[in-house]
């Protein structure tokens, strides 16, 4: 039977508290782009309005 080292154990705790504060940075940047003062949702909200108000 192979022994497996200490090297060898697979996934270690630092790597996954690594792993999830890039995840937590992403959907922080992620959330933020979507509804920040020039988010994506505002752009929609103004662009719409804009386009209804030239169909008029």
């Amino acid at each position: 039977m192979k022994k497996v080292s200490k090297k060898e154990k697979g996934i270690t705790l630092i790597a996954l508290v690594i792993t999830i504060i890039v995840l937590l940075i992403l959907a922080g940047i992620s959330i933020a782009s979507l509804i920040g003062d020039n988010g994506i949702l505002r752009k929609s909200k103004y662009s719409k309005r804009r386009n209804n108000n030239k169909r008029i």
